[in-house]
């Protein structure tokens, strides 16, 4: 086990896995993306399909056109919920156009039902069967091209989960059969890593090639968008096994071990607890629903708070030369390098980019109008638009330089062990760290630590209401300004 102690945590991974990695730059398409696209479809067409329903049998006297638009509406809303709910739109229920059809109609009865009973109850029945008329009317063309459009997902993997093995040789073999025994696995294989030599791991089995070893696979995860690990090793090497889990600790994908399964569907985790070592950190479903609230409130957020903004652009301009605002790269979601925005506060002349000199109280770099900008946060404001280009989230783990350094010269990296994994969701312009008073100058490793230990508080315990927390409880956090300076 010597040899696994000098894993790489960063860097550039072996030619063979960049290579690989290039063509998995952007991330897979998820079903809860095809069922969202899905139920924007479908909502207005069956809400249509619906009013159209009430307009034919009811007498147009009987109802407002508002009353009856909103109500078809909101069942028209309904029906899409419950096809979700049902697994109504996954990939693989819609690609049999018939048995999705049928599947559809069977699960829009209630909604049609709930309908004819709402809109006109002395004539329910007519108003009911012209609901069902209606719907099958639009569900079949709509059925039968999301039939062509889900063969032609799945036919070209893009729907497939993405994985690499970690471990080789006999058990890499037996699972690459697993998995291929199964016509309806969604996992593909994009390459094997191995620390061991060519006999015991061969370059290549049964078609799938070993691109590197497992420092090259945590790079290779930090260049491009797969799903899972699977560790194919025996149980046998607990130490192996418990050392690989410990440096995939610092990835934001699922990790699994493939010596407790026996059938090789790897499941989702809920399903399939045993065999999955580690949850993935930013799923599609978490992404979406981030990426969902992010724009929206940030969209708010620049248009309650643009003239602030515009205030403190006139006040850096009249107050000093250069530019208004001040860019620095960090560490972003996965490790990777992203540009933040600011507004500057420095002198321009002093400014410094790489933040290799941390701010200290009274630091002379710091204008007067800078002093106050970072007391009160808003230099911080110019990053709702890298919330917007998807660089950042509203709520998230602080980005930090990436050489930023504490008092004593060292990186962060090199002060808290596992530093990257903080870098599992997106970083964030508020965090769980900074609504408990770690923000602003660490001078000390144990502010850093704390920092970090929030960080994974908030990625193990995300969610939608927890970011609403934090969000309500960062305008109270601003006025303790004791670290900012």
């Amino acid at each position: 086990m010597n040899q696994l102690s000098n894993i790489r945590p960063c860097g550039e991974p072996s030619e063979a896995a960049a290579l690989v990695a290039q063509g998995l730059r952007r991330s897979a398409l998820a079903p809860v993306w095809i069922a969202c696209i899905a139920i924007c479809l479908d909502m207005p067409i069956l809400s249509v399909a619906l009013w159209f329903a009430q307009y034919a049998v009811t007498p147009a006297e009987s109802f407002g056109a508002i009353h009856a638009a909103l109500l078809a509406t909101a069942i028209g809303l309904a029906g899409s919920v419950f096809l979700a709910v049902t697994s109504g739109y996954d990939p693989r229920a819609l690609r049999q156009p018939l048995p999705a059809i049928a599947r559809t109609l069977a699960t829009l009865t209630l909604p049609a039902a709930i309908l004819s009973l709402v809109a006109a109850p002395d004539a329910s029945p007519p108003v009911f069967a012209a609901a069902i008329l209606a719907l099958l009317v639009v569900i079949v063309p709509t059925r039968v091209g999301a039939a062509i459009g889900c063969r032609w997902l799945l036919d070209h993997h893009l729907l497939d989960r993405r994985a690499v093995i970690a471990g080789g040789g006999e058990h890499a073999v037996r699972l690459i059969r697993g998995l291929a025994a199964r016509t309806d696995s969604d996992i593909r294989l994009h390459g094997i890593f191995d620390d061991r030599d060519d006999i015991r791991s061969p370059l290549q089995i049964l078609g799938v090639p070993k691109i590197g070893g497992y420092d090259d696979l945590i790079a290779f995860a930090r260049m491009s968008e797969i799903d899972m690990v699977i560790i194919a090793l025996p149980l046998e090497a607990k130490a192996r096994i418990e050392w690989l889990l410990e440096a995939f600790r610092v990835l934001p994908v699922e990790v699994r071990l493939s010596a407790f399964s026996r059938d090789y569907a790897f499941a989702q985790p809920d399903r399939d607890p045993l065999i999955s070592a580690m949850r993935r950190s930013f799923a599609p479903e978490r992404r979406l629903t981030k990426r969902a609230f992010d724009v929206v409130v940030a969209s708010i957020a620049l248009l309650l708070l643009s003239p602030v903004m515009l205030a403190a652009a006139l006040a850096i301009r009249l107050e000093s030369r250069g530019p208004v605002l001040f860019r620095q790269r960090r560490h972003g979601y996965n490790d990777r390098i992203i540009d933040v925005l600011k507004f500057r506060s420095m002198y321009h002349e002093m400014a410094d980019p790489e933040a290799k000199n941390i701010v200290r109280r009274n630091d002379p770099r710091v204008t007067r109008i800078g002093r106050f900008l970072r007391r009160s946060s808003i230099d911080e404001l110019p990053q709702l638009f890298n919330v917007l280009k998807g660089d950042l989230s509203l709520v998230g783990p602080r980005p930090h330089a990436i050489d930023a350094m504490g008092s004593d010269q060292r990186r962060f990296s090199r002060m808290v062990e596992g530093y990257s994994a903080r870098h599992r969701l997106p970083p964030g312009i508020t965090g769980w760290a900074q609504i408990h008073g770690w923000r602003g100058e660490i001078d000390d490793p144990a502010k850093l630590a704390a920092r970090f230990e929030h960080d994974l508080y908030y990625i193990e315990n995300w969610s939608l209401w927890l970011d609403i927390r934090i969000l309500l409880r960062t305008p109270l956090s601003l006025l303790d300004t004791r670290s900012a300076y």
